[in-house]
């Protein structure tokens, strides 16, 4: 028996295609998809973990340097001052004194903002413009939990719509969590880090539909005949709900007249947008917006823009680090075992500065590739910042223009404004998708909802427009599209039903 096993054993080679990312990929990911703000607050930190980098004087060459360089051209001529020693050797000495207690790979950032430790002087400031990420994040730190939960939880609220509701789903999340950050999730993992995140506050948070976002709300009411009924008028009856059919409501769930009335009065009061309530959101006061971008459009038509560094200089890594990093290799043979520790840690520091200093080179090209792109692609919007002008565009346009993964595309987009003649726009604006006609036109669906925001802006109020009026409306104008889709726009843009714009 054993032998027949043994002999039913076949070697196989199967060929397996993975997809990998390396250290530096993951931090030009991170890099671009922080907004200015926290990019700052990034490269801050960066500097103070990291003593190798340091701020260029004017003139300075970006500093290279890889082990085995044969690259020492003016360094036996140079001729350092005794002041210069000294100082280079008290930056090193600092840094030794923090071998054990630094990390030796680069700091491990996750998709949202890196959190503050201490308040300091920008706290005031911080707090006029705190969005409801940050008060999520916040919750979180709270919270009891693994580090690999924090990083998911983290990774799940920079996730969230403005809305507070999470629209990607749980297998979107599990594949971009391995692709771009290299951690193997399972679906389940990611709902139950989902579910601890729905227990923050604001009820509704973190809700994957409006009718999961309700039920969150409703949960959480003490236990009443009332509750009950809410929690199955949602369950059971949400189409009856959304279509605002109150009688057939009262009658699906056999209640009084009276009791129906409380029923919708107290549904009413539940928040489909729990992200609006918490601070910086979609409805937020531009002056607590800092722009990623300034756009200049000039008098002759002509489109420019400038990247916001956000006052952050020139960094490079700092020659002192680079120096002793030399002498310590070119004694190699006779070199203590202390000195070995000190040289693999002066190494870290130099290579995590080059990496560091080169993403954000990479971060800069990126964002100005992909505007320059948009500025081509909505170039009459720019021009006379008529809303209508915006031509449909999606990530994948945009993405095949610049030759930029789509995934970059989507991280340069998210969370970040654009400062133009006409107002401060979130990117996001820029991008809609299209309508196809029989004969083939391309219909930009932001052009559409204008056009139905006009027609009902100059309808009679006596007589509000039904949505098949205003289908036969749009018809005539050259935008055939079905009623169920005027009423679909029509929700988004947030306009109610006919017989409550009376």
């Amino acid at each position: 028996m054993a032998q027949s096993q043994v002999q039913e054993q076949r070697l196989t080679q199967e060929q397996r295609l993975t997809q990998s990312i390396t250290q530096q990929q993951l931090l030009h990911a991170q890099l671009v998809e922080l907004p200015i703000a926290q990019f700052v607050e990034r490269v801050n930190a960066e500097m103070d973990d990291n003593p190798a980098i340091e701020v260029a004087s004017p003139g300075d060459d970006y500093a290279d340097f890889s082990e085995g360089s044969e690259d020492s051209d003016g360094l036996e001529n140079t001729e350092t001052s005794e002041y210069e020693k000294e100082e280079r050797q008290s930056a090193f000495d600092e840094a030794l004194e923090s071998i054990g207690r630094d990390d030796e790979e680069l700091p491990v950032y996750y998709g949202g903002a890196r959190q503050q430790e201490e308040g300091g002087g920008d706290q005031g400031m911080m707090a006029q413009t705190e969005s409801f990420y940050d008060q999520l994040l916040e919750q979180m730190a709270m919270a009891r939990m693994t580090e690999r939960e924090r990083y998911i939880m983290e990774y799940l609220i920079g996730s969230l719509d403005d809305d507070g509701l999470l629209r990607k789903s749980l297998s979107q999340l599990s594949d971009e969590l391995a692709i771009y950050h290299n951690l193997d999730v399972s679906t389940p993992e990611i709902e139950h880090v989902l579910l601890q995140l729905q227990q923050f506050d604001p009820a509704g948070i973190g809700a994957r539909s409006l009718q999961e976002c309700l039920l969150l709300q409703i949960a959480r009411r003490e236990p009443s005949r009332l509750k009950e009924l809410m929690q199955k008028a949602i369950e059971q009856y949400f189409d009856l709900f959304t279509k605002k059919h109150w009688k057939q409501l009262r009658s699906a769930l056999r209640i009084t007249e009276l009791q129906a009335e409380v029923l919708i009065r107290e549904l009413r009061k539940l928040n489909p947008k729990p992200g609006t309530s918490m601070g910086e959101t979609v409805g937020r006061s531009m002056q607590q917006i800092t722009p990623d971008f300034i756009i200049d459009t000039h008098d002759d038509g002509s489109v420019t823009f400038v990247l916001n560094h956000g006052e952050i200089p020139e960094l490079t890594v700092s020659q002192s680090f680079v120096d002793t990093l030399r002498e310590y290799q070119a004694d190699k043979e006779h070199m203590s075992r202390q000195m070995k520790e000190a040289l693999l840690y002066t190494k870290s520091k130099v290579d995590a500065a080059q990496n560091f200093i080169a993403a954000i080179r990479q971060r800069q090209h990126t964002l100005t590739i992909t505007m320059q792109a948009i500025i081509q692609w909505q170039h009459r919007f720019f021009e006379e910042g008529d809303e209508a002008l915006l031509r449909p565009m999606i990530l994948k346009d945009i993405a095949e223009r610049t030759g930029l993964d789509l995934s970059t595309i989507s991280r340069v987009s998210n969370s970040k404004y654009a400062q133009t003649r006409w107002g401060t726009f979130p990117l996001r604006f820029f991008f809609s998708d299209s309508l196809k006609t029989a004969e083939g036109e391309e219909l930009s669906i932001r052009e559409i909802k204008e056009v139905i925001r006009d027609i009902i802006h100059h309808e009679d109020k006596q007589k509000p427009l039904s949505d098949e009026i205003i289908q036969k409306i749009l018809g005539e104008r050259g935008f055939p599209i079905a009623r169920r889709t005027v009423s679909k726009y029509r929700e988004q843009m947030g306009i109610p039903i006919a017989r409550l714009r009376r």
